[in-house]
């Protein structure tokens, strides 16, 4: 199943920039207590479903929801204030050879024998906890647990985002993913057709497979999609 990542409500063009220098300036935290980190579980998942519906222009299976509120496989990341669920992150670490075939590129070949990667799945923050620094805390745990010394195996960490969600990109590359590949072609939204983008964050020791030429290819395919 493809990732998606999107701040906001499809409708809504007013999306976050994620500014993270000043997380918590908003009246609606009074201290960095009031926001709390913890791990979805099964009774999350009717709160879940509706956030998804509210944030995402897709539609997830039945399935999904059960798999993210339960397998102990996925990272599922909820941010939490009085109680309520107000941002997510759902992630997780597999072996390279489970990377599909539209993204076999993003490691060099001789790291395959022995290596993960991580695989952001969707990140979402409600409307009004946004330019607050949620985003970037829920992603900020993810990379602090793949980047731990019991996961120097980790090589990657890479996601999809539609090539028209420019709020997520700038996040994003702010975080210092870069972009890898475009894919057309690569969404259903609206039973519409959309293209999207590989976007790529390299840690603990692992590199692209083009060397030299990696950076040209991404100032081509920012010049085409982009600007």
């Amino acid at each position: 199943m493809s990732s998606f990542n999107w701040y906001s409500n499809s409708k809504d063009s007013n999306r976050d920039n994620h500014d993270t220098t000043s997380p918590y300036l908003s009246p609606l935290f009074t201290s960095a207590a009031d926001l709390q980190l913890r791990f979805l579980c099964p009774s999350d998942l009717d709160q879940v479903k509706d956030l998804c519906k509210e944030w995402f222009p897709i539609q997830y299976p039945e399935a999904w929801y059960r798999d993210i509120t339960s397998d102990p496989r996925f990272y599922s990341l909820a941010a939490v204030y009085q109680s309520k669920l107000v941002g997510l992150l759902i992630a997780e670490v597999k072996q390279s050879d489970a990377i599909n075939k539209e993204d076999k590129g993003i490691l060099d070949g001789r790291m395959y024998s022995n290596c993960t990667v991580g695989y952001i799945l969707s990140l979402g923050v409600c409307s009004t906890f946004r330019r607050q620094g949620v985003a970037s805390l829920l992603l900020d745990s993810f990379l602090n647990h793949v980047t731990q010394s019991e996961n120097q195996i980790c090589k990657a960490i890479y996601l999809h985002v539609l090539t028209m969600n420019s709020a997520a990109i700038r996040f994003y590359e702010k975080h210092y993913f870069r972009l890898h590949s475009f894919l057309p072609y690569y969404y259903s939204v609206d039973g519409k057709c959309k293209d999207g983008f590989t976007y790529v964050l390299y840690i603990n020791g692992g590199h692209p497979p083009w060397g030299l030429l990696y950076p040209f290819l991404e100032k081509v395919l920012k010049y085409r999609f982009i600007h």
